[in-house]
């Protein structure tokens, strides 16, 4: 099977690349690999990449329209894994046009290409930020989510939405995936994890929001990975049993459909802090600071209905997740 996988440089992108490769599948990646966060990090990931067989990389900006129609038009995808976003929740304050550049008009030309190349499967991120100011847990999709807290969020919700639209007119089957706080190995230094660990191990205080009174559903890459391959072989279907006065959040009467991938194991921020500290052997200096605009306290998700589906649920511990990370930590950046 070939496979178009958009972000490919990111984090999520590079280790979903690998495991397609894995399994024999072909694989183009592209990405534009911008500077939100080290490029380096970005191509060393692609070095990795770049080294094995049936893998093919475009630098290629998803918001450039004509090129992502040649890409389309001079290709032949049978599945198309759509990861490429402009992330995080508080540089969306920031810096919002990003965002509709990236995500909005970004999808739009996914969405063009795998209507005219007529894709068999179009599986997208979503994230749990779509919950907004939701509070009831865990998380379910079939639950309403119209009250987004940041542009990010409402941009992800936005995805959801013109997904539904292209099935619905053109019979294109389309999975959306709601990450919940992912991490692991070659991940994101924008992400808590990430900072934590390197400040540390520089010995500077960290900063920690809503004085660390927050719950997250930290879910480890693999987990992750595992349930993206699962749904690409399943291409959504319509749901018999959908009403229209009755409407399912998470199903449709048309090839669409909404999934949770979290690890249904809630984890206190601080209890958190306290597993990498124990995995550095190090304490931590807190800098308590109250919550910052557009996050929310706390994620937990639902996923009996991924479950169900695909036969595969996340169960990584993050003391497991946590010790593979600060390895491959101190491994890249050759700290003792």
């Amino acid at each position: 099977m070939k496979v178009l996988v958009t972000g490919a440089a990111g984090f999520i992108g590079a280790a979903l690349a690998h495991r397609l490769l894995d399994r024999g599948n072909e694989v183009t990646g592209v990405d534009n690999l911008n500077d939100y966060y080290d490029v380096r990090l970005k191509m060393a990931r692609l070095d990795r990449l770049r080294a094995r067989q049936d893998f093919r990389f475009l630098t290629l900006d998803i918001a450039e329209r004509k090129l992502m129609e040649e890409l389309f038009a001079n290709s032949q995808f049978e599945a198309v894994v759509h990861l490429a976003a402009q992330a995080g929740v508080r540089y969306s304050i920031e810096n919002p046009s990003a965002y509709i550049d990236a995500n909005i008009v970004g999808f739009l030309h996914v969405l063009e290409g795998c209507r005219h190349s007529k894709i068999g499967h179009l599986v997208f991120a979503s994230s749990s930020s779509v919950y907004g100011a939701n509070t009831r847990l865990p998380f379910s999709e079939h639950d309403n989510v119209d009250h987004p807290v940041s542009l990010y969020a409402a941009s992800k919700k936005a995805n959801e939405l013109m997904a539904h639209s292209y099935a619905h007119l053109y019979g294109l089957p389309c999975t959306g995936l709601r990450f919940f706080t992912v991490y692991g190995p070659w991940g994101r230094p924008d992400m808590a994890l990430f900072l934590f660990t390197a400040g540390i191990l520089a010995g500077h205080s960290i900063r920690v929001f809503n004085r660390g009174e927050m719950v997250r559903d930290f879910t480890y890459i693999d987990d992750i990975v595992e349930g993206i391959v699962r749904v690409i072989d399943r291409p959504a279907a319509p749901a018999p049993e959908w009403v229209g006065d009755r409407p399912d959040p998470a199903t449709s009467y048309a090839p669409w459909r909404i999934f949770n991938i979290g690890n249904s194991q809630p984890v206190n921020l601080m209890r958190y802090i306290e597993v990498i500290e124990r995995c550095l052997k190090r304490k931590a200096v807190l800098e308590l600071l109250p919550m910052q605009p557009g996050d929310v306290k706390a994620t937990t998700a639902d996923v009996s209905d991924l479950e169900q589906a695909v036969g595969f649920r996340p169960r990584t511990s993050v003391e497991e997740g946590v010790a593979k990370f600060v390895a491959w930590y101190k491994d890249y950046y050759k700290v003792q």
